[in-house]
């Protein structure tokens, strides 16, 4: 394979086959989660959006970033995994963990039924398909408003105490170290696919799908399973966010989502997990400043810092960083 000659290639594969031992990313990560939490207290908000995000983010980035899954409506699994969360809560329990399996299993079902049908496209066709499956579940549940909730959003359900212990409470504490340790499990659940056997193989299948359809491999059922495994990261993330706001409103489908979601890995790195981290740090402090700097006009400023952003890292930050170290090390190893 390509992979196993292109010398350019060799880094991604040697981080493709290292173990699952922590590294410095993660020690580091950890750090900041808990610097925050004691040295930041009034902004625990806005960080459980930002923990939220990067989970969605990666998410998005098993489904583009190593299966090459093209799409535009990646925000119906989020979508789809809060008004699960939200629905569980109301007429079942209330309970937090299992809300966020039940919201997992549903999202990852939809992304097994829809991936059948919009991954047999490739290119534009895939990203219309996509943006037109997140399209009608919008539409439909603004429909069902009485089901729903419509434009109001579904709301009126409570969470109970993770763990029976810990009540949310009106400061966030609970809910921002509830919505860090669902990202760091759903942080090594995705590093762990992503340097599996099925990991390579779906990096296999972007670079060169008709390649590895021709070494054996059922390409579309590998994309379909990916496509769900992806799914059901963002349908956590969906529900992280109902649980801890106890509302979910149509903006959960909504094609802007969509594109955020994007925006941050173009930000951090697409194809890389650390870049999901980055990019959605990055993008929520930058939409946080912008607004506090000009309420009304924010969204020029936050495009014009972006654009800034991606001029000086267009292989995003994560990206540029790696280049960086690359070039150092080589230039130590010169005489």
């Amino acid at each position: 394979m390509r992979e196993l000659r292109d010398p350019s290639a060799l880094p991604e594969m040697r981080s493709a086959l290292r173990t699952h031992r922590l590294g410095w990313f993660e020690v580091v990560m950890l750090a900041v989660f808990a610097a925050v939490y004691y040295l930041l207290p009034g902004y625990l908000p806005l960080a459980t959006q930002v923990a939220i995000m990067i989970i969605f983010a990666i998410s998005l980035d098993l489904a583009l970033g190593y299966g090459g899954i093209e799409t535009l409506g990646h925000a119906v699994f989020y979508g789809i995994g809060g008004y699960a969360a939200g629905f569980y809560a109301l007429y079942v329990w209330q309970e937090p963990i299992s809300g966020l399996l039940v919201a997992a299993l549903v999202a990852g079902l939809f992304g097994v039924l829809s991936g059948i049908v919009v991954l047999r496209a490739k290119g534009l066709t895939l990203v219309m398909l996509t943006l037109a499956c997140a399209t009608m579940v919008h539409e439909f549940a603004n429909s069902m408003r009485a089901i729903t909730g419509g434009d109001d959003g579904l709301s009126g359900y409570r969470i109970d105490p993770v763990l029976g212990l810990f009540r949310f409470d009106l400061f966030g504490r609970t809910a921002y170290v509830y919505s860090v340790c669902v990202l760091i499990v759903v942080f090594l659940l995705a590093r762990i696919v992503a340097n599996s056997n099925f990991g390579l193989v779906a990096r296999g299948i972007r670079s060169n799908s008709q390649r590895m359809q021709l070494l054996g491999v059922p390409v579309l059922n590998r994309l379909v399973l990916l496509y769900a495994v992806s799914g059901a990261l963002a349908g956590i993330a969906g529900a992280l966010s109902a649980q801890v706001t106890k509302l979910v409103g149509l903006n959960t489908l909504a094609f802007t989502l969509s594109g955020n979601v994007l925006i941050v890995l173009i930000l951090g790195g697409i194809g890389r997990l650390y870049g999901a981290v980055i990019g959605s740090i990055v993008f929520v402090a930058l939409s946080d400043r912008a607004a506090a700097i000009d309420p009304f006009n924010w969204l020029f400023i936050l495009g014009g810092l972006i654009v800034l952003v991606v001029w000086l890292a267009p292989d995003g930050i994560v990206g540029r960083f790696s280049a960086l170290t690359w070039q150092f090390r080589k230039q130590e190893r010169k005489p």
